[in-house]
């Protein structure tokens, strides 16, 4: 496993004035941790933080809202991202799930408070309040119309609902344990899950019906993303010809982020095993930034960005709490923990 670059959670604060200090650590596998921090010294002419590191790190590229360290001794980079805005009064306790529409107007997301809420995505200001999942609702989605939102709950059954007046249309049921995320292949005739009890499952929503069992990990899967696969990858081939109701799978793979510290890839169609990513804990959440980019969360706070860079891109401020959700949309990250907070990043800082 590679060395981990960590920073000061509210590093971002810490050196939002001169000689403000942030810890650092470098953790490598079978070896000591190495500690040190990062200095501001002042505001170059641009109004950009001038940063030192100290001994055994290296401060690389800095904007107003990051910052690249190196550690050269265990080779490794990272450029930390400090959250755009964040929005702490949506839901009273921990935030498992959330969702952002098609046009970036809304976001959707569930709490361990009991409730799935509806709210401005500009301002965290709620819109509906989804009642209907008996006992908890660990995760939510909107269809690609932004105006209908799909939901799995801790009784197995997944919603169909509309966002504009809060109605539940459709309910699936098939799993045999709670439903801990859901996936919508293009359009959204063919919808996905995970569940508790290790299986990925793919559903014709104008028949309410179960097309297929796509991964049975024999692990709680966590959380799923569906995208398109970059050409030089191989899905396999399936083993029997799809079910003519299945839509839009061809050429989709699909992210399975499992409790037992795998991130896995698989072909939508052929249901064939493409890649295998072994973290540093379970990973709870997963999401495609573009057919090549990948950002994956895990339990002891890590966020992953697979992809050919030569860093990994940290979003900082969660403080070490699990990581329960991302959320894409255009070049906007969000990000839900157990604190409860609901944090905007935009790549454009970086």
């Amino acid at each position: 496993m590679a060395a981990t670059l960590r920073i000061q959670s509210d590093w971002s604060r810490a050196l939002s004035r001169d000689e403000g200090e942030a810890w650092l650590s470098c953790r490598s596998p079978g070896k000591p941790t190495l500690y040190g921090s990062v200095t501001r010294r002042g505001l170059s002419s641009d109004g950009v933080p001038d940063m030192v590191a100290s001994e055994g790190f290296v401060v690389g590229e800095v904007t107003k809202k990051s910052i690249l360290i190196s550690c050269p001794h265990e080779n490794v980079s990272t450029k930390f991202l400090a959250p755009y805005t964040s929005f702490s009064r949506i839901h009273q306790k921990s935030i498992t799930c959330l969702d952002i529409s098609s046009g970036g107007g809304l976001g959707v997301s569930t709490s361990t408070d009991g409730t799935m809420k509806i709210w401005q995505a500009a301002n965290g200001e709620i819109r509906r309040l989804l009642e209907g999942h008996v006992y908890d609702v660990n995760c939510c989605r909107f269809f690609p119309s932004g105006l209908v939102v799909l939901s799995g709950g801790m009784d197995a059954q997944l919603k169909i609902w509309s966002a504009e007046d809060a109605s539940c249309v459709v309910t699936f049921k098939g799993h045999k344990a709670g439903i801990l995320d859901t996936a919508i292949v293009d359009r959204g005739r063919n919808v996905l899950s995970c569940s508790r009890d290790g299986t990925a499952r793919l559903w014709d929503c104008g028949k309410s019906a179960c097309l297929g069992i796509i991964a049975d990990c024999g692990s709680p899967i966590n959380g799923i993303a569906v995208g398109t696969a970059d050409n030089s990858l191989n899905l396999g081939t399936p083993e029997k010809p799809p079910s003519e109701r299945e839509v839009g799978t061809e050429g989709k793979i699909l992210l399975l982020a499992r409790e037992d510290k795998k991130l896995q890839g698989v072909g939508l169609q052929s249901r064939q095993p493409v890649f295998l990513f072994i973290g540093s804990d379970a990973f709870n959440c997963c999401t495609f930034l573009s057919s090549t980019y990948i950002l994956a969360g895990t339990q002891d706070g890590n966020i992953y960005q697979l992809d050919d860079l030569g860093y990994v891109l940290d979003l900082t401020e969660a403080d070490c709490d699990p990581v329960y959700k991302v959320a894409s949309w255009e070049k906007e990250i969000y990000t839900c923990c157990r604190d409860g907070i609901v944090r905007r990043y935009q790549l454009s800082d970086l």
